[in-house]
């Protein structure tokens, strides 16, 4: 477990934002890390997907590390946020962008 452990923390560390889902950013394989997805990429928030479809052992082990039980699971400087619905809802309230720019990520402005 240690192995998977040590490359989950290097995948976070890899980049400011990473989204643990199924399928890719350009290719989401479930409704949820859809959702994640869109909302990332409608804030215009350079983020780094990795699919835990093609790993067993980080599809399981995420969920160890995070003790969160489902996927998507969603990163931030090294942070777990959340999953689809907190980030939905942070989205939603203005959280997630106020939360993004105050860890240093750019995001896009919401339309006046």
């Amino acid at each position: 477990m240690t192995d998977v452990n040590a490359s989950i923390e290097n995948e976070i560390k890899s980049q400011d934002v990473v989204v643990f889902m199924k399928g890719t950013p350009t290719m989401p394989q479930c409704g949820f890390s859809g959702q994640v997805v869109q909302i990332l990429n409608y804030l215009e928030v350079p983020f780094k997907g990795v699919n835990v479809l093609a790993d067993a052992g980080i599809r399981d082990g995420i969920k160890a590390f995070s003790n969160w039980p489902t996927i998507p699971q969603i990163y931030v400087k090294g942070e777990f946020v959340g999953g689809c619905d907190i980030t939905r809802e942070m989205f939603q309230s203005g959280e997630l962008q106020t939360f993004l720019a105050e860890k240093g990520i750019p995001v896009k402005s919401a339309a006046a």
